[in-house]
């Protein structure tokens, strides 16, 4: 493909200047972005044929990092304007404020948290640092340790925090995964602050969300405050979504010494839907992101093997908020790909 990036250009990026000018103007545009998240993103997923499973073969794309740097600033920059959107400071009525939570909390949490998930693992300082403080925008700073050094390092295992074992709904995951994440990314943190003499990175964890908070009760007062935090629990919530996904019961089997089987790619689930993919920056292919955790987002594979999804990852997150609904669906699904991978392992 000569132009790689160009899809995921226009399919991330869309709900931008809808956001913008709905958050100044209301109207139509709050409930476009809405629906172009959600409904659309779902019928395109069904109707579109799947993606390219090989990915662009090429190592080197510099329109990749360019697009994600537009996306993180539009992040920063639609931020302020999502707050004074949803506290009614732009003039907006009562049904177009709830229009703008959800259109400015679904692009938060499925487009920023992706894109910011693509920047943390950037070799690239600059790079890195914006990435972090996107994160850091929603509250979810420490998620820029906990990724990287916890779930790369012990996914699929209890010492992973932001694990699902099967049989555990979402709603019991999300708690225990936040406070998870942050206490145990903490001491990692704190540990290796130590050996090299220098500060935390809490300090900018913390130290910047209480900073966003302060600011924006500053500027927009009490009710600004709550808009942001709703804001930003509510994506905080889908990217914790996204982990529960990608992960749910594909448990790495403990050894006799103790320690737990390499990671494999059946330890993720994948989803193939053309749309999707493109919207959020190829997050579906998970397990060829933890094969390849510095591998750019339009190179990542989908082979065939690799397990799958029933459906995209949006409309996934809506059968996970029904937990029966979720457990017939998917345990079956998990002991097969866990089955299936034991027999190859016997027989390899």
């Amino acid at each position: 493909m000569r132009f790689p990036v160009l899809p995921f250009a226009l399919a991330s990026f869309a709900p931008v200047p809808l956001l913008a000018y709905g958050g100044f103007q209301g109207g139509a545009a709050l409930w476009v972005a809405v629906i172009y998240t959600s409904i659309f993103a779902f019928f395109m997923d069904q109707i579109l044929p799947h993606t390219n499973r090989d990915g662009s073969e090429t190592g080197e794309f510099p329109a990749a990092n360019a697009l994600s740097v537009l996306l993180a600033l539009s992040h920063l920059a639609l931020m302020p304007l999502a707050v004074m959107s949803v506290a009614g400071l732009t003039g907006l009525g009562g049904a177009e404020r709830v229009g703008a939570f959800f259109g400015f909390g679904l692009y938060f949490g499925q487009v920023s948290n992706s894109n910011a998930h693509e920047l943390i693992h950037r070799g690239d300082k600059i790079l890195f640092s914006l990435g972090k403080w996107v994160y850091i925008s929603m509250l979810y700073g420490h998620h820029t340790t906990a990724h990287r050094l916890l779930h790369h390092v012990h996914v699929s295992t209890p010492l992973d925090p932001n694990f699902p074992p099967k049989g555990r709904s979402f709603y019991r995951y999300f708690l225990r995964g936040w406070v998870g994440s942050f206490t145990r990314g903490y001491r990692v943190e704190q540990q290796r602050a130590a050996r090299a003499g220098r500060v935390t990175p809490y300090v900018a964890y913390v130290g910047g969300g209480l900073a966003f908070l302060l600011a924006f009760g500053l500027a927009f007062g009490w009710g600004g405050v709550a808009a942001y935090l709703g804001l930003c629990f509510y994506a905080q919530s889908q990217l914790a979504m996204v982990d529960y996904l990608q992960h749910y019961g594909l448990a790495r089997q403990k050894l006799p010494d103790g320690s737990y089987e390499p990671q494999a790619s059946h330890h993720s689930w994948n989803s193939p839907h053309w749309f999707s993919s493109h919207m959020m920056v190829n997050a579906a292919r998970h397990s060829d992101h933890h094969a390849n955790p510095n591998r750019m987002y339009p190179a990542l594979r989908l082979p065939q093997d690799h397990p799958v999804l029933p459906y995209s990852l949006p409309a996934m997150g809506i059968v996970a908020l029904l937990p029966a609904l979720w457990f017939k669906l998917m345990d079956k699904r998990v002991d097969k790909v866990l089955s299936t991978a034991r027999q190859a392992a016997i027989k390899g």
